[in-house]
């Protein structure tokens, strides 16, 4: 049996298992406990106090409270005159980080700010970096850093909902809807919080606006939107805010049936999603988003031709992005159209050129056209952008069964 397209919308089943047997069994709460203990095992505590100590006291410190240092390695005995204020404040922000609420957090603060009080600001600058690079967990230590520093500041809570929301973009680019369903989770419980303070913080409702907008929860994007315009945040951003609300109105977005469809072939049921996918296009004939999940609801069920058709009217109807692209190429190879899904998929690569799941598929269909070598060298491409991509590595592995399904060679 051959290996699987890269599809939208779908989860992969067992292939979406990256993770050990160990941190699946493990609720959410007991996974962050376990990083809690990990991170703060490399904390030891001091006191500046007793024979010969006072002479290395730092400035600001308080002898008769322990303090954190952050070791570089295990030690038996900490010498004082060892203990640099760097390593102190590494201490202190690992423990701000996983224990917020330490008897002494405020002494803490206090110091740290005194010793850096530009600190905070370089947290979220290096957690902001970190993301960008995609290492996500060092990113998320730097926001909790930053947040147990200024516990009442919201921009670590927005940094860490945009984090994860990106990291589940990125996931479900490589077919791990699982895992993307559960970043997905965590930022949306940054953004409720955020939407829950008590002093107003309007890029929360503009970024939430955007999280709910790519969930397809259009009502919850119109409230947040409307709630934004009102604030006179920033200009160029109310002006993108009505620009939006207009093209949902104008689009169908905001219509029942549009919803429901969606909703249906969300669910499988594509049969149910199909009927009113159509009635919104009898209503929005010129409305391509329609056409599009005429498309995706036939593409489902494995109607290849009724799928190809749709799929060109949403392009004709001015449809863009790589996923029309994506489904019309599926439905070309099934129909054994594989020079007209080659051609769209190059389309698709031109948007997205590092889009794994495009990657992916031109190599499938290299594979179909005795073009070994080539797909070979699109399944590495594609794990040079995603190492963990499973699917990938399935069909290297069916390429060669030798390989190391992990790596993509030097």
């Amino acid at each position: 049996m051959k290996p699987p397209l890269r599809e939208n919308h779908t989860a992969t089943g067992e292939q979406n298992k990256t993770r050990s047997e160990d941190e699946t069994e493990q609720s959410p709460a007991e996974a962050f406990e376990a990083r809690k203990k990990l991170a703060l095992s490399s904390i030891v505590y001091i006191r500046f106090e007793g024979k010969g100590t006072h002479a290395h006291v730092p400035d600001g410190i308080d002898p008769s409270i322990p303090y954190p240092v952050q070791l570089q390695s295990p030690v038996i005995k900490v010498d004082p005159e060892s203990i640099t204020v760097e390593s102190l404040l590494a201490g202190m922000l690992r423990v701000l980080a996983w224990d917020p609420a330490n008897a002494h957090a405020a002494t803490y603060r206090t110091y740290i700010k005194a010793v850096r009080p530009g600190l905070f600001e370089e947290l979220i600058a290096a957690g902001i970096q970190k993301a960008e690079s995609r290492e996500w967990v060092i990113a998320e230590e730097i926001f909790f850093a930053a947040s147990g520093l200024e516990p009442e500041r919201p921009e670590p809570s927005i940094n860490l909902a945009l984090m994860h929301e990106e990291h589940a973009k990125h996931l479900a680019d490589s077919g791990l809807e699982e895992d993307a369903e559960k970043e997905d989770d965590l930022a949306y419980r940054y953004y409720q919080s955020l939407l829950a303070r008590g002093d107003v913080f309007p890029p929360a409702y503009y970024h939430a606006a955007f999280f709910f907008l790519r969930k397809h929860n259009y009502d919850r994007v119109v409230s947040l939107l409307t709630s934004y315009i009102g604030m006179n945040d920033d200009e160029a951003r109310t002006e993108r805010a009505r620009s939006i609300l207009e093209k949902l109105k104008d689009l169908g977005y905001l219509d029942t049936l549009f919803k429901e469809a969606y909703d249906f072939i969300q669910m499988g049921k594509e049969e149910q999603g199909l009927e009113r996918a159509l009635l919104f296009v009898a209503k929005y004939p010129d409305v391509w988003n329609g056409w599009f999940l005429v498309g995706w609801a036939n593409r489902r069920m494995g109607r290849w031709a009724d799928g190809e058709q749709a799929f060109r009217t949403a392009l004709e109807k001015g449809a863009e992005g790589v996923d029309v692209y994506n489904e019309l190429s599926i439905c070309e190879m099934e129909l054994g159209k594989l020079d007209a899904a080659k051609l769209d998929l190059e389309r698709a690569l031109r948007i997205e050129p590092e889009n794994v799941k495009i990657i992916v598929n031109l190599g499938a269909l290299a594979y179909r056209q005795g073009r070994t070598k080539e797909a070979e060298g699109f399944f590495k491409a594609a794990l040079e952008f995603d190492p963990e991509d499973n699917i990938a590595k399935e069909w290297l592995k069916k390429l060669d069964p030798g390989l190391n399904s992990g790596r993509t060679g030097a």
